[in-house]
Parts: C-alpha cells; structure tokens; sequence
C-alpha cells in the first residue's frame, strides 16, 4: 500500500488516472522465467528497429522475448498502469525524471553485479549515460547502477544549408559558436520574402521554447537550480535576459514566425518545408530528416554572455523490473540493447541515436556518407558542452512545469521576462521543495 500510495500520487496525475485502468490492462509481468516481457515506446520506425534488435538478442542467446509497444503518448500511463498493478515488465523504458522516484520505491533492480560479470562492453558506454542512472540512495550520480542508457541524445542546432546558399548568407563555422548579435544578423539575413508577393516566406530561425530555453539560459551564465538541486535560481538577471532575448527574436526583430503565421504551420512544419534557417536536429530526428528536399547540417548553439555554447542531453533509460524473475536475463537484455556492438550497428545504422558507446562513436563521426556532415558535434555535445535539465536529477518535475504555466504573456511580448520570473520563482521553489520532502518520506518508509 505504501508503494502504491506514492506512486498514485508523487508521479502525477498519469500514474494517478493510470489506477482506475489497472484492473483491465492485463498482466505485463511474466510469470515465465524462461519469457521476458519488453515494453517499449518510440515512432513506428523506432519500434520497429528495436524489435529488430531484440530479434538479434533472442536468436544469439535462445531466451524469448515478448514484445509489448506503444506510441509514446500512451507509454506513460501504460508503464504506470502496469506499476500500480504489480505487473512492471522485466524490461522497459522509463523517463530519467522519474528515475529516482523508481529507484527509492523499490520498481528498478540494482543491475551493478550483472554490469560487473558481463563481456559486453559497458564500460564504453558514454560515461554520463551511466551516471546518470546510479544512485547512492542520497543522490545521483554515483552507487549503485539502476538502469542502462537507452540512449543519449545530444539535442544539437542545425542550419539549412540550401537556404543558406541561396540567399547568400554565410553559413556558421562548425565549430565555434555565433555571437547572439551575430546569430541575430544572420536571421535578419535569412528573414525574406523570396517569391515577392509581400509575404516572407524564408525566417532565420523558430524557437520551440521549452526545447531551447536551457541553450540560451545556460550560454548566457543563468542557471535553473542551485549546485546543490535545492534553490530555484530563475529570478537572476542572466535568466531573464536570455529568456527576454528569445521572446525578442519574434516580437521585437521578427526573425522567427509570428503568432499568426505559425497558426497554419508551426515552426516545426515550416523547418520541414525549407523555411526555416537555424532549426534544432536532433538525432531522433535524423531519419525524417534525411528525406527533406534540402541539405542540411550542424553548428553549435549561439552563445551568450559566458562566450560558449550550451544545450541539453536527453536520455531514456532501459530498467529490469525488481520483481522479476530472471533477473540476470532480463539485465542482459539491458546491457544488450545499450551497448552490444551489432545492435548499436542496427540502431544507429537506421538513424534512431548516436552510438552509445565511445568506440563506436569515433568510427560514426567519419562517415561522410549521410546527413550530417558535421556529425562530431553530436559528440562534442555529449563530451563537452551538453548537460542534463535539473528536472531529471530531481525527485519530481512538477518545479519545471510550473515554470511554463503562465508564460504565454512573456512570449507574446505581453509581459516583461524578469517580473514573470521573480514572481514565478517562489512558485517553482514551492514544488521543488514539495518534492524533496516526499523523497525523505519515502526514503525514509521504504528503508525500514
């Protein structure tokens, strides 16, 4: 009852609609130690690689493998419906926001003694893929391992190189970052009615807010959190200029699409048209990609006040259920996914991430074959400039969220960004600290 208490309510109101449909989901936990249950989320493409890949896993080792897919706006709520339910699948993906929250409530396994006696290649994984799933039941970062990096996912800037081309813009240096003042002419450049029917129908950039705000806050020295994780740092002059830099790139300088324009098509689409100059690509966005009608390719990041770049890295992770019953199968299943040579070749082959593991990766960065070009900043991002948002370190997310609750005002040139952030912040504290006090609870319950 105590586990179930916490997770109808820390986890949100997914896991709390999630309780009413546990009765009917149907069990997703094998109750066959020679059968692992695999749950699993992503695009059609997506799923159908890593159904490939556990094809590999199941004829090299004989274990069956039941697959169980979903897109990933039901994911959520199916994982919590099978949690809630005592039905957690042996294997499955999970968010690294909520990954604290399963390792103090007892849902992921410790997979540290199959890490240590496996031969698959661990050890190459990025390091940062696999602290970010240790915890030491104080904080994450280091102890014990609770979960394989399914992937990290540089959430990298690119630029449209046709565009560029035919408008006669110079195209940024693949290495060292855009001023934002020399970010901004470049939009202004790419800014252009290019069919002269009085409509532009060319912009230098669409920022997708709660993608890119990290980028521009981090790069100009603002942060969101304190080192400590424990005191929102919104209400900073660092914070509200860069926040106020990005609403100005529409409202004042008009480089991205307005309101009005983005109505019909939003910035995204518009990317895909061959409108969009600057535009973020991802690697989970590489195969689409690759079938545009343009060239494109990587830069870093424009820089703020601190003269470096700044994005964030994403991650899924790959857990074994606690209560499963072949654990050590289940584990390598992980292991396998997330680093094992010819299922990496699969997956990355089919543009689905960047290699997860270093060697791997110093290999891909060479190929010239395919979009992009510039694939070592992918890698620059995960060894050097890249960072995680500090809701995936923290016990809950709900602090970030309340950050967009009322921001439509700011974005809309409405209201200015450092009143909203110094009323925001208490806000935001209020959950954080909400937060970190249900993760005493429940440490504290689930310890005895």
């Amino acid at each position: 009852m105590r586990r179930r208490r916490f997770l109808a309510g820390a986890l949100g109101a997914a896991a709390a609609g999630a309780t009413g449909l546990a009765t009917g989901c149907g069990n997703l936990h094998s109750s066959d130690p020679d059968r692992l249950t695999f749950m699993f989320r992503g695009s059609t493409e997506e799923r159908d690689v890593f159904s490939r890949a556990v094809d590999i896993f199941q004829e090299r080792t004989g274990q069956r493998v039941d697959l169980i897919s979903t897109s990933a706006d039901q994911y959520g709520t199916k994982l919590q419906t099978a949690i809630l339910g005592n039905s957690t699948p042996d294997v499955f993906y999970f968010d690294a926001s909520r990954a604290t929250a399963y390792m103090v409530n007892g849902v992921l396994a410790d997979l540290t003694p199959y890490v240590e006696a496996t031969s698959l290649p661990v050890d190459d994984i990025w390091p940062a893929g696999l602290e970010l799933y240790r915890f030491d039941g104080d904080q994450r970062g280091q102890g014990p391992i609770y979960g394989m990096p399914k992937d990290l996912g540089p959430f990298s800037f690119g630029y449209n190189r046709t565009l560029f081309e035919e408008l006669g813009v110079e195209p940024p240096d693949p290495e060292a970052p855009l001023t934002w003042d020399e970010f901004l002419a470049r939009c202004q450049q790419l800014t252009q009615d290019r069919d002269g029917d009085g409509a532009t129908d060319s912009w230098g950039t669409s920022v997708n807010i709660g993608a890119e705000i990290h980028s521009y806050v981090w790069s100009n020295g603002g942060n969101w959190l304190s080192e400590d994780l424990r005191t929102v740092t919104v209400d900073t002059p660092e914070f509200a200029e860069a926040l106020q830099y990005v609403v100005d790139l529409r409202e004042v300088h008009g480089v991205t699409p307005s309101i009005n324009e983005t109505e019909g098509l939003d910035g995204y689409q518009r990317w895909l048209r061959g409108q969009i100059g600057f535009f973020p690509v991802a690697p989970w966005d590489l195969t689409l990609y690759r079938t545009l009608d343009f060239d494109f390719d990587l830069c870093p990041y424009p820089a703020g006040a601190t003269g470096t770049s700044a994005t964030f890295i994403g991650s899924l992770g790959i857990g074994v259920s606690a209560t499963s019953r072949n654990p050590e199968a289940a584990a390598e299943l992980a292991m396998f996914l997330a680093c094992d040579p010819e299922a990496q070749a699969l997956i990355v082959g089919e543009g689905q991430t960047i290699p997860n593991t270093r060697t791997h990766a110093a290999e891909w960065v060479q190929d010239t074959s395919s979009e992009p070009q510039n694939k070592q900043e992918y890698i620059d991002v995960v060894e050097d400039y890249g960072r995680f948002v500090p809701d995936m370190l923290t016990y809950t997310p709900e602090w970030l969220n309340a950050f967009h609750t009322n921001l439509q005002p700011v974005l809309e040139g409405r209201r200015g960004a450092a009143e909203y952030l110094a009323e925001t912040q208490p806000v935001m504290q209020q959950f954080l600290d909400t937060g970190h006090e249900q993760f005493l609870i429940d440490r504290e319950a689930n310890a005895r």
